[in-house]
């Protein structure tokens, strides 16, 4: 628990349609006399971490999304929370003492539910590199522990060969010379995003998904808000701001050109690919990091799977769309041929259970071939008065990202003669939904598993995935039992997570609930058709949709993914 006397008073933090009803009447009522403090333009990490900072603070926020919170890069990435081990090769120390330190506050305060140390081994090929390695993976774990907040792990540890292979038994022994043993962090990114816009919310954001920003309103230079479209109702408005702040990822140059057409390219996209494989395809209790020619290979244990990545290759727009990039066949070869050099039993193209892909939103520099030596650094862009844009950064620093954004725009506002003082950034300390009182929940997991009739196993996954919030999901059994059985028999997802995901986490249509507040479409070759009527008829009582609204989803969300089917 913490201090909130100096933070604005919480309130509901559901995000359903109730919710979104009242935050979109609030928006279109906004006028050039009475306009918000901060509009957010983006719903991914950054911005939902943008509207938390600026909400705490005590101004007043909207935030809006064209698609749903995390929908792009924010639910695509490798699920760490790290410092970025091979950019102190590119003595990038700063950033990555910045990151380690955010990690500490992840697991130790912000989101200890969703954020878990995990060890890894860096196995090596050759005898002279392991004390090469050593040293950097020290450094690496010095600067976590240097002036830094929690999250200590415990210390590096080099490994002979037969060590390595009695942790992890499928590394291949003719390859390998030897391992370092460290930790590092996983995090649950799409649940995450949402905790962090649910928390927002809770200090006062106003919070819309599937709302498109179709351009900028000025008063002579200055950008006095956004015309709007929502993509619900398909009506168009505007919704006036002091500030702008752009936190659109991908979709950075898109947001700039809104205000100058003429605006030079500020983002690359690089394309990062996951394969995901069942567990018993590599049997291993580490997760394993190792080099590859242009980045690195992550082997990372995730419940009933592994994830194999990533790539890192510029973007050119031929293998989907920004919003929907997809692996190619070149991708899943990559992957696996650079897995296979590390595995003594190699996976193939049949252990392949599903593929997801995202864009990396690199600050450009036209001066650099490809995109691994792009900076992870971000930068804070004025492009005209009343907007501030930031752009680049990673996963793992949204936070310090979304203050120095804030910062930017309380500059703008403190501009203005009749500005009250504005409050410094307090999202340091303050813990996201379900995080406050997760460690009492989690020690009473046993108790609670045998009172409701479930293996604590599936106790255990549900904290992990809700953290204290498990009571929005527990209250649906308390109403009827029947919701605490699982969507589908051998998927460990209740049928009362899919309900929660629309009540209380934003979701509004089936590859919301299905792809990113659980993860069942990423976990069958089909991706989970035999779940795909039981969520809908979840959802649709709760969306209130009829019988075709029904029937559409269900079509909208098979046809989408049938060009990338692995059966």
């Amino acid at each position: 628990m913490i201090d909130e006397s100096n933070l604005p008073p919480r309130g509901s933090d559901a995000l359903g349609l109730a919710q979104r009803r009242h935050a979109l009447q609030v928006l279109q009522d906004t006028t050039p006399d009475d306009p918000l403090d901060v509009l957010v333009v983006g719903g991914g990490v950054v911005g939902a971490g943008a509207a938390l900072d600026a909400a705490t603070r005590g101004l007043r926020v909207g935030l809006v999304e064209m698609n749903d919170l995390a929908e792009g890069t924010s639910s695509r990435s490798s699920r760490l929370a790290h410092g970025g081990l091979r950019y102190l090769e590119q003595r990038e120390f700063s950033l990555v003492h910045e990151a380690l330190t955010e990690r500490g506050l992840l697991l130790d305060r912000l989101a200890p539910h969703l954020v878990r140390p995990v060890p890894f081994l860096f196995p090596v090929a050759r005898p002279w590199e392991r004390p090469y390695v050593a040293s950097g993976i020290r450094l690496y774990d010095l600067l976590s522990r240097v002036g830094a907040y929690g999250g200590s792990m415990p210390r590096p540890r080099s490994l002979t060969r037969d060590q390595a292979k009695a942790l992890a038994p499928d590394l291949d022994s003719d390859e390998m010379a030897g391992a370092i043993r460290f930790h590092d962090a996983q995090i649950d990114d799409a649940r995450h995003t949402v905790a962090v816009a649910r928390t927002a919310a809770g200090f006062g954001a106003l919070i819309a998904t599937r709302v498109r920003v179709e351009g900028v309103v000025r008063e002579g230079d200055r950008v006095i808000g956004v015309r709007a479209h929502d993509r619900v109702s398909a009506q168009t408005f505007i919704i006036y701001a002091r500030v702008v702040i752009g936190a659109a990822g991908v979709w950075t140059d898109d947001l700039l050109r809104q205000v100058d057409p003429d605006a030079r390219s500020q983002v690359q996209q690089s394309k990062g690919v996951h394969l995901v494989v069942p567990a018993d395809a590599i049997r291993s209790t580490t997760a394993i990091i190792a080099r590859t020619p242009a980045s690195v290979l992550f082997l990372l244990p995730w419940g009933r799977f592994w994830l194999v990545g990533t790539t890192d290759t510029p973007w050119q727009g031929d293998d989907g769309d920004l919003a929907d990039p997809r692996a190619t066949e070149a991708d899943i070869d990559y992957l696996l041929e650079q897995a296979n050099r590390w595995l003594a039993r190699p996976l193939t193209r049949e252990h392949v259970v599903s593929t997801y892909a995202g864009l990396r939103p690199l600050l450009s520099a036209a001066d650099v071939d490809g995109t691994t030596t792009l900076s992870r650094e971000h930068a804070v862009f004025r492009p005209a008065p009343g907007i501030v844009v930031i752009a680049g950064g990673k996963y793992t620093t949204y936070r310090v990202m979304a203050e120095d954004v804030v910062d930017a725009a309380v500059s703008e506002l403190t501009q203005s003669r009749d500005q009250p003082p504005v409050r410094a950034c307090a999202t340091a300390q303050v813990p996201l939904v379900g995080a406050d009182h997760f460690v009492e929940a989690w020690e009473s997991r046993s108790e609670r598993a045998r009172q409701y009739g479930l293996s604590l196993e599936m106790m255990e996954a549900l904290m992990r995935r809700h953290g204290d919030r498990i009571d929005e999901v527990l209250a649906c059994a308390d109403e009827d039992p029947s919701w605490l059985q699982p969507i589908l028999p051998d998927a460990p997802y209740l049928r009362a997570e899919a309900r929660i995901a629309v009540t209380h986490q934003g979701a509004l249509d089936l590859a919301d609930v299905m792809t990113r507040r659980l993860r069942i479409s990423l976990e069958t070759p089909d991706h989970a058709r035999a779940a795909v009527e039981p969520v809908a008829a979840i959802i649709a009582d709760e969306l209130g949709w009829s019988a075709q609204d029904t029937n559409d989803a269900i079509t909208a969300y098979l046809d989408h993914f049938s060009e990338e089917s692995l059966t």
